[in-house]
């Protein structure tokens, strides 16, 4: 398997899958028992997963809604969650 259809495969992950691979990724390289290529290796699948992760909370932000409410403190309506 290519180096890049490792790293694009990460696409398909749930955001709960990529965070626990990207820590079983950040344990073994802590215990540094992993030889230099391969650290190197799961470094840049590490980074994948990372933007993946980064991609899916940014996607989950913009759809988040909060309420908005009248001088009344009555629910008036929806927005986005910055304002916009």
């Amino acid at each position: 398997m290519s180096d890049q259809v490792e790293i694009n495969d990460v696409n398909a992950y749930s955001f709960e899958k990529a965070v626990a691979e990207l820590e079983s990724i950040v344990a073994r390289l802590e215990r540094g028992d992993v030889a230099l290529d391969e650290s190197i290796a799961i470094y840049e699948r590490g980074e994948a997963l990372k933007k993946h992760c980064e991609k899916l909370l940014s996607a989950a932000e913009n759809r988040i809604e909060k309420i908005r409410l009248d001088r009344a403190g009555k629910p008036q309506g929806i927005e986005a969650l910055d304002g916009e």
